[in-house]
């Protein structure tokens, strides 16, 4: 299948235009969203970033079926996203539902639209929302002009005063692969070690869009590459892809999500089944 990046469309009869999506400049949520990145971009070191892999990627806090998961979501709003206010569940069946129309077929693409967000259940565990919401970055390097508030939510991190973290390159290798890279710790990186954890069948290019799709510096801006091997360079388009649906579905026109449970249910017992470890 031939992947058009370009060929962004929109769905519900809310939808904004294009330009109005991941506005962090003004707007009714902009204090909230900047809040969120202010901390985050403090604490998100190396050191921390460490500490949450120790602490989550075992998958031994909990036991639960991926549908109820993404149903839990409807207690959790993101303070990251200046374009939604409503719970995260809604959002999953939109990207799911958005997917579907455009790719009938590639029924595991579905299904990353519809759990690509559960990581967010970090959050209803105590997490606190700068830990586990938000575009994410590596860390451990130089972070990047691209990133969300650059300019003003970074002289805190402690990171920043230290000498082989500021280079471009950092702790790491050139090309040395993004699966050598450390980002900063969040829902991306928890999903993606559950889904492996629990050897769910969803293919490669499904786990880079749940580990990768809040790293926008990447696949929206170009940043980053000089990290990347030529395995993120095939995947990337597909992230890109992903990033149409998880962005352009955001509306007001909100989905029956009891319509929707049965098909993607269906879909769960293919490729997620079960209870899973968490």
């Amino acid at each position: 299948m031939t992947l058009n990046c370009d060929n962004y469309i929109f769905f519900g009869k809310n939808s904004k235009e294009k330009e109005e999506y991941r506005n962090f400049v003004d707007g009714s949520l902009f204090n909230r969203v900047f809040k969120t990145y202010s901390v985050m971009h403090t604490n998100q070191t190396v050191d921390f970033v460490q500490q949450k892999h120790a602490q989550w990627t075992h998958c031994n806090h909990s036991q639960m079926r991926m549908m109820d998961a993404i149903m839990s979501l409807d207690q959790l709003v993101d303070e990251s996203d200046p374009d939604v206010d409503f719970p995260n569940s809604f959002h999953a069946f939109q990207t799911a539902e958005g997917i579907r129309k455009e790719h009938p077929d590639e029924d595991w693409f579905q299904l990353v639209g519809l759990i690509h967000d559960v990581g967010k259940i970090l959050a209803l565990w105590d997490e606190p929302q700068w830990a586990v919401v938000g575009d994410t970055f590596p860390v451990g390097c130089k972070f990047q002009d691209s990133i969300v508030f650059r300019d003003s939510t970074f002289q805190d991190n402690p990171d920043q005063k230290n000498t082989k973290y500021k280079t471009e390159y950092g702790i790491y290798e050139p090309n040395c692969g993004l699966d050598k890279v450390l980002m900063s710790w969040g829902h991306d990186e928890y999903l993606y070690r559950v889904i492996k954890f629990n050897n769910c069948s969803i293919p490669e290019e499904g786990l880079y869009m749940i580990r990768f799709h809040s790293f926008y510096p990447w696949h929206s801006h170009g940043d980053y590459t000089h990290l990347c091997n030529d395995k993120d360079l095939q995947m990337l388009p597909w992230v890109k892809e992903f990033n149409k649906f998880d962005l352009y579905t955001k509306t007001t026109d909100l989905p029956n999500v009891d319509e929707l449970r049965p098909y993607y249910q269906s879909l769960i017992d293919k490729y997620c089944p079960g209870v899973l470890q968490w």
